[in-house]
């Protein structure tokens, strides 16, 4: 879920920071350097204390949202979430923030489409899929929720007998959840071109 994406996203800054400190003091002793190591003030640098605290209120809101939804207070929930969205950004609106934003979109469209408010839920998919204009995991389950989205309202276009717009809006569900098969795919195969053979 995003809240484990997020505790990730701060963990690989993190990671980010130790990594670069690493190389800085190998150089150092590879090269003879003397002084204090550029380590000192690497994770200051590399670490951005106002991207952590986005990720944290995100976080945060989020577990609103499981709270009030929990008690039944759909609009609470919706209200946290969207809370992310109109927050302050980061200077230099780094990548994270994009994801986090579109990925808040989605579950927004989950929730909305959950309630059979499917054209907001599509409004939510749209805004989210700008701010995830590349293949990506991001953009792939935000046509994942699109789908979804669609296949519900098929089903209510069922229930109402509407069966031949219900039959074209399924038609439409299977497209959506079959592109998001494909960005996935694709970026698990981008991601397998980069790993490191494994070793004999």
């Amino acid at each position: 879920m995003l809240r484990a994406r997020l505790a990730a996203a701060c963990l690989t800054w993190l990671a980010a920071a130790h990594a670069g400190c690493a190389r800085d003091d190998a150089q150092a002793r590879a090269t003879g350097a003397r002084g204090e190591s550029a380590c000192a003030c690497a994770p200051a640098q590399v670490v951005d204390p106002t991207l952590l605290a986005f990720l944290s209120r995100a976080r945060a809101a989020h577990h609103t949202a499981d709270v009030t939804l929990g008690a039944g207070d759909r609009a609470a929930a919706i209200r946290a979430l969207e809370g992310i969205i109109a927050a302050p950004r980061p200077p230099g609106a780094p990548p994270e923030v994009a994801e986090v934003i579109a990925d808040t979109y989605a579950r927004l469209a989950e929730i909305r489409g959950e309630a059979g408010e499917f054209d907001a839920a599509a409004r939510d998919v749209e805004a989210g899929l700008a701010l995830a204009p590349a293949p990506s995991h991001f953009q792939g389950h935000l046509y994942e929720v699109a789908g979804v989205v669609e296949e519900r309202r098929a089903k209510a276009l069922d229930e109402r007998g509407e069966r031949e717009a219900a039959a074209q809006v399924r038609k439409r569900a299977v497209e959506l959840l079959e592109r998001a098969i494909s960005i996935q795919d694709q970026v698990i195969t981008e991601a397998l071109k980069s790993a490191p053979e494994n070793p004999r």
